[in-house]
């Protein structure tokens, strides 16, 4: 399995984490279609939130960023947040 760990901070990521959890059904939605998905979790912080991604294999994740990118270009154009820090790798363990 791959994991893709990203962190929101700074301006307007506590908007973004507030809109992304009214929509987490749609967004739920949307990850489930991707074959090979294993689970998304976001995490509310002070200053933002973390996201966490994780699929069968890297090229599910990379499948995985794109869904995300074009759903936040259709449902958060207007919305101004810096982009995320993000890191990746292999899972090591991943208990459920």
């Amino acid at each position: 399995m791959h994991a893709i760990i990203r962190t929101y901070s700074g301006k307007g990521a506590v908007e973004l984490f507030a809109m992304l959890t009214k929509h987490k059904a749609e967004i739920e939605a949307e990850f489930r279609k991707i074959n090979g998905f294993v689970s998304y979790s976001m995490i509310k912080t002070e200053d933002g939130g973390i996201s966490i991604t994780v699929g069968k294999t890297k090229g599910v994740n990379s499948k995985s960023t794109m869904v995300a990118r074009n759903w936040l270009a259709k449902n958060a154009a207007g919305m101004k947040f810096r982009p995320p820090k993000s890191v990746e790798g292999k899972v090591m363990i991943h208990a459920v």
